[in-house]
């Protein structure tokens, strides 16, 4: 067994050792296994508790893996929710991605991600605006000359997805007679080598899209959607 040495001690009372708080703890801290075969010291040692009370240190430590058992069992429950989540969102994506590659023609990519959007993911409309030499208005497909829209070069030219609140005037170019409903949307840059429009989602509550919100998945879609439509409109201008 680990024993004190005489030099770690600072005076003598009645011819014994005498240590002082701080020499004890650095001496349990340098031998954490002191109290194996000393067991019946826990029993003896007590540590005043918060509410007033004194415990012995065994029932503490005890109390103490009690906190910590509950505390690793609610990570555990939302490490369980969060992969829950993730595997229901895997799976609305997948089909929306799906019917993407079903897509024939723009407005099949405008309907197919205005369904994926509104009814698997809760968003309350959409609007695909591509740059194109012909203009056109198809449901939710906007074909627009590029120096018609000058009200959104702020969005497009980012070249990043932005949350939160649109001006009036961007609202208007990109939900139409919904303008006035949306409060919040999201706007995501469609580009393929070059910039090739905008996906915008608005969502009539004002809290769905935040500035601060993760655009990972919007990024992901904005991708997809690039990659799909980019040789479609280029088949139109043909």
């Amino acid at each position: 067994m680990s024993e004190l040495k005489p030099e770690a001690t600072s005076a003598t009372e009645n011819g014994h050792l005498a240590l002082n708080a701080e020499q004890v703890a650095e001496y349990l801290k340098q031998h954490p296994d002191f109290f194996t075969g000393n067991e019946h010291l826990l029993e003896k040692l007590y540590v005043p508790h918060q509410r007033g009370n004194t415990v012995s240190l065994v029932e503490r430590q005890t109390s103490l893996l009690r906190e910590k058992n509950r505390e690793l069992h609610d990570y555990l429950g939302d490490l369980v929710g969060v992969a829950r989540e993730n595997d229901i969102q895997f799976t609305k994506t997948k089909k929306m991605i799906l019917a993407l590659l079903d897509a024939e023609t723009l407005d099949d990519v405008a309907v197919a991600i205005d369904e994926s959007l509104c009814q698997d993911f809760h968003s309350d409309t959409t609007a695909l605006l591509l740059f194109s030499e012909h203009a056109e208005e198809q449901n939710n497909l906007h074909l627009i000359k590029r120096e018609d829209a000058a009200a959104i070069d702020g969005l497009v030219d980012q070249s990043q997805t932005r949350c939160g609140n649109l001006s009036e005037l961007q609202n208007q170019l990109l939900f139409k007679e919904h303008a006035f409903k949306v409060k919040s949307a999201a706007a995501v840059p469609l580009v393929k080598g070059e910039t090739l429009g905008l996906l915008a989602i608005g969502s009539f509550d004002p809290t769905y899209f935040q500035s601060n919100q993760g655009t990972l998945f919007l990024d992901y879609i904005g991708q997809a959607v690039s990659r799909i439509v980019s040789p479609m409109l280029r088949n139109t201008q043909a």
